[in-house]
């Protein structure tokens, strides 16, 4: 893509210059170059798009399940169709590994717009019938309307999915605004649901964290959704409250892996630290926090050193590597003064460098000796960083692992039936793998608790995120 190239919004089934003359340099966290550019849209373009939306609605919203049903299954086989250029697209802006974009978020990403596809027909309601005597009830499941989506930086594609799939599937129609950093696979998205999805029903607004405001705090929006930082999903979550819309939250992560004396070490240490360092641990649901039993605590750090020390990042055409840089300078700095500020008492065991002299390739880090208070422990650090703590008993273990503000997703590593439904129902956490973690499948829903939000993703549970409920009650004379 040349530099010179200004990426356009997609409003009303075209592309569209924004009205703004302002402009965001797109840099490539490879070799930190210019890679393009993208505007920075104004209101008047939010305004745009939202009205675009509305006029779409009073069309989109009336369609049958089985239209929006094949709706989606054309776009996913598009999704499919147009792998490669959907990963060059992304790669541009993330410098991932193009291995990892293709299966992880282009395949699974057409098999998640499958299923929605399959659960546009599956939407359920209370049986009709006689509640009062002389009445008959039932229950209608409706499209909210317009609903306002911001996705992130660290899977653009796979997040844009997960917005727009039940969204759709559901009837209502979208404006998207991508990461500012990350907007190209989005753009293609759009391009390729061009004569799938009629005009209107799928706009894309670019720009900053201003433009997502003005998305968000749109009078006309019935819901608004967001996966981003805390401090992005209570900016969204106020801008909701004040206009009584809806808001559906996905936010930040900090998940434990609490590990038990029984397990096989090796194969627990190879689990974790792939669950840490795929995508350099820019992972909402990456293990960043190892709780292991005090018996087995050395062994597993020892094999969590190794593990690491075979892991490295890379460029996106390297087979090789198994992540690629953190997204931008910004968060590469943030998690280099992370490592920087740790406590005395911890010892980075390996990693906590940069690899290489440009781009922000980070180097897979395991960190011991930290304590519950830490901000090491404390705060999501969003890197390839993993912490390791010891526990006594099954008590402690789960005290350790509820005992931050986060409610994402865990994992627990035992051999042993019981201590798996104790510990599974104990964690206060919205997912919660066991002898595994990092998984997901789209029949199964994705969502936390506490800080990391409300509101599932993926599921029939995500579909009925985008739906309201009416009563309709009749009389018999």
């Amino acid at each position: 893509m040349p530099t010179s190239a200004l990426l356009k919004n997609y409003i009303d089934g075209e592309f569209t210059q924004s009205a703004s003359d302002q402009v965001i340099d797109l840099i490539s966290p490879v070799d930190e170059t210019v890679a393009g550019r993208a505007p920075v849209s104004t209101t008047a373009d939010v305004d745009a798009a939202v009205a675009a939306a509305q006029r779409a609605f009073l069309t989109w919203g009336k369609t049958t399940p089985g239209q929006r049903q094949a709706a989606l299954l054309a776009l996913a086989d598009a999704v499919e169709a147009h792998s490669d250029e959907l990963v060059e697209a992304q790669c541009r802006n993330t410098g991932q590994s193009k291995a990892a974009v293709a299966s992880e978020e282009v395949k699974a990403g057409a098999d998640q717009l499958r299923f929605f596809a399959g659960a546009a027909r599956m939407l359920e309601g209370k049986s009709a019938g006689e509640y009062m005597e002389g009445f008959t009830s039932y229950v209608r499941r409706e499209p909210i309307g317009v609903v306002g989506q911001v996705t992130p930086w660290n899977y653009p594609l796979m997040m844009a999915i997960w917005k727009i799939g039940p969204a759709l599937a559901a009837g209502n129609t979208i404006v998207l605004k991508p990461s500012d950093t990350t907007p190209e696979s989005t753009l293609v998205l759009a391009k390729l649901s061009k004569g799938i999805l009629p005009d209107g029903v799928f706009n894309v607004v670019l720009g900053d964290a201003q433009t997502g405001a003005s998305l968000v705090e749109h009078p006309t929006l019935g819901l608004v959704s967001i996966t981003g930082s805390v401090r992005a999903g209570i900016a969204v979550a106020v801008a909701a409250a004040k206009q009584l819309k809806r808001a559906h939250l996905e936010l930040g992560g900090k998940a434990p892996a609490v590990v038990f004396g029984d397990v096989d070490v090796e194969r627990a240490a190879t689990g974790i630290a792939e669950a840490a360092f795929f995508n350099g641990g820019q992972d909402c649901t990456a293990a960043t926090r190892v709780l292991v039993h005090e018996s087995i605590h050395d062994a597993l750090v020892d094999a969590l050193v190794r593990k690491a020390e075979t892991i490295r990042p890379g460029l996106p055409d390297d087979p090789d590597a198994f992540y690629g840089p953190l997204n931008n300078a910004g968060h590469f700095a943030r998690v280099a003064e992370k490592i920087a500020a740790l406590p005395p008492s911890a010892k980075v065991r390996t990693g906590g460098t940069r690899v290489g002299d440009t781009g922000y390739f980070f180097a897979p880090t395991v960190i011991t000796g930290v304590e519950q208070h830490d901000p090491i422990v404390q705060e999501e650090t969003f890197g390839p960083v993993l912490t390791v703590q010891s526990f006594s008993d099954e008590d402690e273990a789960v005290t350790l692992a509820n005992d931050v503000d986060y409610g994402l997703a865990a994992s627990v590593w035992t051999r042993d039936h019981a201590t798996v439904q104790r510990v599974s129902a104990a964690l206060d956490a919205g997912a919660v793998w066991v002898n595994c973690h990092i998984p997901l499948v789209a029949e199964m829903p994705h969502g936390g608790f506490k800080q990391s939000g409300y509101g599932k993703d993926l599921s029939a549970y995500g579909v009925e995120e985008y739906t309201r409920l009416k009563h309709v009650m009749s009389s018999h004379d």
